[in-house]
Parts: structure tokens; C-alpha cells; sequence
């Protein structure tokens, strides 16, 4: 609570204040005076206060929850009527009000990141959202590279002055080359829209052992397969080449994308949940879930457009949309038909 309650601190726009930093701490002269607002850290904060209110709720703290959901309220209005920029949402505002992330910016006209947490947040305007997720598609995912731009242009001989970010060659690292952790919420967005096939080829597109299947993209990677790499070049002649590996911050973004928001496998207390998305030429798949002592075996079959969802759990049809959990030692075996 002190720790929100010290983050609800906004500016003109009436959106929280970025000091030297949010996520991409490399724009660490965006709001140094105190001024500058974060359009990312709105979508963010409004995420935060709408899942805390529940906490909130559940601790018997109605009064706090309703302060939540009261701001969360204000700051989805703040972040339409102040940071849409006509074809996708901005990324900041400097401390003399100027934005960043508009079509007015010879540099960094689009960052993924408000466009893609519009979607994850579940706080952007559905319309505008799926436009500036288009805009993405279009500006920043580059197939023939497989890559995702985090924005685009890179900062290079415009006088705006962001931060150290600038310090880094232009395609290079958060400076307009792949940053995998953006990218990984890119791809979550569309999975998140509707957009399953779109999500899995965008998937397809992140996997470290796909920059590796041959000499030719190994000579080109020059990194480990196995593992997820913090970024992927975007400027010749090093197009493709992956930069600082075991990232932890990708590797488990790119972990929960995989099994809770594509294969769909959500942990709820003492319950598993299944909402699975197929890609295309699926028909099923398993998961062999461990539940502390115990091991769950989970058959997922896609259902015909006609077919009814059933649940089961050891030959047993299942009322509830959820599979309860024992830890009793004992193997047990789920199947689930669902579209």
C-alpha cells in the first residue's frame, strides 16, 4: 500500500510522473526535473491498482480498494484524452511537455510498449488499441530479420535527449534493435487480442533456436540457442545478432507467454485453470503438469466448431472450468475438449 500510495504522483497530463526512469531506465532524462510523465508506467499503474483493489478487497480493506479502482478509473480517462497521438498511443512527455513517441518526433515516433500494455492492461480504448497494434505490425516487426523493433526510429542525430539510451549505436540494444522483454509483451498483446496465429508466428519469430536451424543464421546469431537472449541487433552488418544471453527478465516473460498465455495454463490457488490457444494444425496437445508430489497428466483436444467443452478428471466429467488439486501421490489424468 505505501508503495502505491507513493507511486500516485502525476503530472500535467495528469499522468504519473517518470523521473529518471520506468521500465527503460536508459530514457533517464525524460522527466529529470520532475515534470516528465511515463504514458508506459499509466498503463502499468492502472493495471496495478485494478488487481490490488482485489487484494484490497480480500484483506477486508474496501476503503483502500474503492480509492484503487477510483484512480485507476481517472487515469484510463487521462491516458485517452491526453496520450492517444492519432494512430497509437505516446510513450512520454519530457519535463517541458513535449512528447515522445508521437509522429511529431523525427525519432522514436513509436515505442511498443504503451501499444502492447494498451492490450495487456486491459486499460486502452479497444478500437485505438487494435490500431496501434496494427501500427506495430507494420513499424516495428521485421520478419525477414525476425526481429521486433522496441521503437522505431532509433535515437541517433535529433536534438532530443532521453538519456543514456542515446549512448547506444542506433539498432543497438533499447536504442531500437530488439529488446526481448518488449518484444515478448508485443506478442502477448496480439495472443491477448484474438489474434492466436498471429501470436504463435510471433513466437515462432523469438525462439533462440530459430535463429539457429543452419551455419548461415548460427554465423549470423553467434550466441547461444538454448537460451533467451536480452536483445537482437536491428542496424547492418549485424542484422540478427543476438547481444547479452541468460537474461532472466526475457527467459521468464518468454516462460509465461508459452504455457499460461498460449498453451493456457493458469495457476489459481489450489485449482488449474486451461484456456488453451491453438495455432493452426494443432488438434491437441499435453502437458504434464507436477503439483508439488503429485503429477497431473492433461490431454487438450480442439473441439469441431459444433462440438460441446467437457472437462474431466480420471474418467470423471468435472461441473467446475477449473481442475482442483491433492497432493496424494497419486497420477492422475485430465482431458479437456476446447476450441
Amino acid at each position: 500500500m505505501r508503495a502505491i500510495e507513493h507511486g500516485l504522483k502525476f503530472g500535467e497530463h495528469g499522468l504519473p510522473l517518470m523521473g529518471s526512469g520506468d521500465w527503460n531506465d536508459g530514457m533517464n532524462l525524460v522527466g529529470k526535473e520532475g515534470r516528465g510523465e511515463s504514458v508506459w508506467l499509466a498503463f502499468f499503474l492502472y493495471d496495478v491498482l485494478r488487481q490490488f483493489a482485489e487484494i484490497a478487497r480480500g484483506r477486508g480493506d474496501a476503503s483502500f480498494a474503492e480509492r484503487c479502482l477510483a484512480r485507476a478509473k481517472k487515469l484510463q480517462e487521462n491516458i485517452e484524452k491526453n496520450a492517444w497521438d492519432g494512430q497509437w498511443y505516446r510513450r512520454a512527455y519530457f519535463d517541458n511537455g513535449e512528447p515522445l513517441g508521437s509522429k511529431t518526433n523525427l525519432e522514436c515516433q513509436i515505442d511498443s510498449l504503451p501499444q502492447s500494455w494498451s492490450v495487456i492492461s486491459g486499460a486502452g480504448d479497444p478500437q485505438r488499441s487494435r490500431q496501434a497494434m496494427n501500427a506495430v505490425d507494420q513499424r516495428l516487426i521485421r520478419r525477414e530479420s525476425k526481429l521486433i523493433q522496441l521503437f522505431d526510429p532509433p535515437f541517433d542525430k535529433s536534438p532530443l535527449n532521453p538519456g543514456y539510451i542515446k549512448g547506444y549505436i542506433p539498432g543497438v540494444r533499447e536504442n531500437g534493435g530488439q529488446y526481448t522483454h518488449g518484444a515478448i509483451w508485443t506478442a502477448m498483446a496480439f495472443a491477448l487480442m484474438g489474434e492466436n496465429e498471429r501470436a504463435w508466428e510471433l513466437f515462432a519469430l523469438l525462439n533462440p533456436m530459430q535463429h539457429a536451424a543452419t551455419a548461415e543464421q548460427i554465423a549470423t546469431y553467434k550466441v547461444e540457442p538454448y537460451v533467451i537472449a536480452a536483445d537482437v541487433y536491428a542496424v547492418a552488418p549485424n542484422i540478427g545478432r543476438g547481444g547479452w544471453t541468460w537474461y532472466t527478465g526475457s527467459a521468464g516473460w518468454m516462460y509465461r507467454f508459452l504455457t499460461e498465455t498460449l498453451l493456457g495454463v493458469h495457476l489459481e490457488g489450489n485449482r488449474l485453470r486451461i484456456t488453451p490457444r491453438f495455432p493452426a494444425g494443432w488438434t491437441s496437445y499435453k502437458v504434464h503438469y507436477r503439483h508439488r508430489q503429485t503429477v497431473y497428466h492433461i490431454t487438450i483436444n480442439r473441439l469441431s466448431a459444433d462440438g460441446t467443452g467437457e472437462l474431466s478428471l480420471d474418467g470423471q466429467t468435472l461441473a467446475e472450468e477449473t481442475i482442483p488439486l491433492t497432493d496424494d501421490h497419486i497420477e492422475h489424468f485430465v482431458e479437456l475438449r476446447a476450441r
